[in-house]
């Protein structure tokens, strides 16, 4: 929570404020977004708020070529640093673990 709290400070400071934009994901009732549409979504989101990779990487904590991999929809991020960074940016990524129909088992 502290953590959080030290980047909502920093975005603050710099004039950026959250939207609640989502990006939903592995769910039945929403699109399955893949790696390259979530990169996307944060390099759209980054330019809007007209920061840098490198601002985000100091506001989220994390190595700038992360920032660069993520965008461009490579690598395998740890899901902590990929909710970071979206957070930072006042995005959100919703994930829904399919529950087993016992009864029909």
């Amino acid at each position: 929570m502290h953590k959080n709290r030290n980047i909502l400070d920093k975005l603050l400071a710099l004039g950026i404020a959250q939207t609640g934009l989502a990006l939903r994901s592995l769910t039945r009732n929403f699109e399955i977004m893949t790696q390259q549409e979530i990169g996307n979504a944060i390099k759209e989101r980054r330019k809007k708020l007209g920061i840098n990779q490198q601002t985000l990487a100091d506001l989220a904590s994390v190595a700038v070529n992360t920032v660069v991999a993520i965008e461009r929809g490579e690598g395998n991020p740890q899901l902590a640093t990929l909710l970071t960074i979206l957070d930072t940016l006042g995005l959100q990524i919703d994930i829904n673990i399919k529950q087993l129909d016992y009864e029909t088992m």
